[in-house]
């Protein structure tokens, strides 16, 4: 399946040459948008005032928001205009609709999962720069308040406009290239076996997959035009698909790796993928899903050109081990046995509710601690 459909540059510059947008607010991040090249791909007008913020927080915090927010509010811009990664856009998805109300106030209905608007009060444009994440298209954004990951649920938060150009995520290091790569092979695979799940999202997961696994290592190991342009687009349709389905275990638990051990998120969902795969299989007759759970998991198994759960699970793992992702805890230098209770205490509740077989913690632990 080849796709050429991807963003036309023109179609960016119009939108950005409206007379409506005098003032705006650049979210990047240093590194990704002077090595994407970005600034000169983009090359604004010159009667445009471009306020930039460089994300300096590796993943998305409520700390760097405050100073975020701050310098929106002082700037008052008529566009945010956010080009990066899955943490950049977060960041700005936020920022369009939080309402002018105190900091503390902001935090508590964060940490309480509460709505932060009524109303989007900036338009937003959203530019990936890496092919994973597919946050261009969701309604939920991630923040990280003490190191604990929330979630913020809302339709508002969804960009206005997204544009998908492959030669921004061409240059990128094969580190970052491998994480965010395989974060939209787990999304669509998640998005199968969700409960939340319907039609629509196994659609655009099962398209997702079709391009991500024919493209996903040919783009590590020799990228070029094409499969960047299929590596974007099957990221966007796994967002597509999550966004209906949201995830499951693997990202449930990927999450306190990212804080305790400073793990890439896409790296610390691979690390439990496979098991939580096998796992969930292992005890089909206890799915809660709706639907047949043996039949996703076809669909799965045609994906990847594979006949049985075995064969999926070795699949994955060659894929993981040429994508140089390790997934090895005594390798990667963590002491599960140290810090299992409190990798326990930071897993997120709400994407354990979408798995399709129901987990307790001590199913989680075996998982963590028993090599399959």
């Amino acid at each position: 399946m080849i796709v050429n459909d991807v963003s036309k540059l023109s179609d960016f510059k119009k939108i950005i040459s409206n007379k409506k947008f005098n003032r705006i607010f650049l979210i990047t991040g240093k590194n990704s948008y002077f090595k994407s090249k970005a600034d000169k791909f983009f090359n604004f007008p010159k009667n445009k005032l471009i306020k930039f913020y460089f994300k300096k927080s590796f993943l998305p915090e409520f700390d760097e928001l405050k100073i975020m927010i701050n310098e929106l509010r002082n700037f008052d811009p008529d566009l945010i205009l956010a080009v990066g990664g899955g943490a950049v856009i977060d960041y700005a998805k936020i920022l369009s609709i939080v309402e002018d109300i105190e900091i503390n106030d902001l935090k508590k209905r964060l940490m309480n999962y509460e709505k932060i608007s009524k109303k989007k009060l900036f338009p937003l444009i959203a530019v990936p720069t890496t092919a994973g994440a597919g946050a261009e298209v969701t309604s939920n954004a991630v923040i990280y308040v003490n190191k604990i990951k929330y979630s913020v649920e809302d339709k508002l938060l969804i960009p206005n406009y997204f544009f998908l150009f492959s030669n921004l995520i061409l240059k990128n290091p094969k580190k970052l290239k491998s994480a965010a790569g395989f974060d939209a092979i787990a999304q669509a695979v998640e998005s199968m076996i969700s409960i939340k799940s319907n039609k629509s999202s196994v659609l655009f997961a099962k398209k997702s997959l079709i391009l991500s696994s024919k493209n996903y290592l040919p783009f590590l190991d020799n990228p070029n035009n094409q499969n960047s342009k299929n590596m974007l687009i099957a990221s966007n349709l796994a967002g597509k698909a999550i966004n209906i389905s949201k995830t499951t275990a693997p990202h449930a638990v990927s999450y306190p790796f990212s804080t305790l051990f400073g793990i890439s998120h896409g790296h610390a969902v691979s690390l439990t993928f496979e098991k939580f795969l096998l796992f969930n299989y292992q005890k089909i007759n206890y799915s809660s899903s709706s639907f047949d759970l043996k039949k996703r998991y076809q669909i799965i198994f045609n994906s990847f050109k594979v006949k049985n759960i075995n064969e999926l699970c070795n699949k994955i793992k060659f894929i993981k081990k040429q994508a140089n992702l390790e997934d090895s805890f005594d390798k990667l230098n963590i002491n599960l046995d140290k810090y299992l209770n409190k990798i326990l205490d930071q897993i997120n509740i709400l994407r354990l509710k979408n798995n399709p077989v129901p987990l307790k913690q001590e199913d989680i632990k075996f998982i963590l601690k028993n090599k399959f």
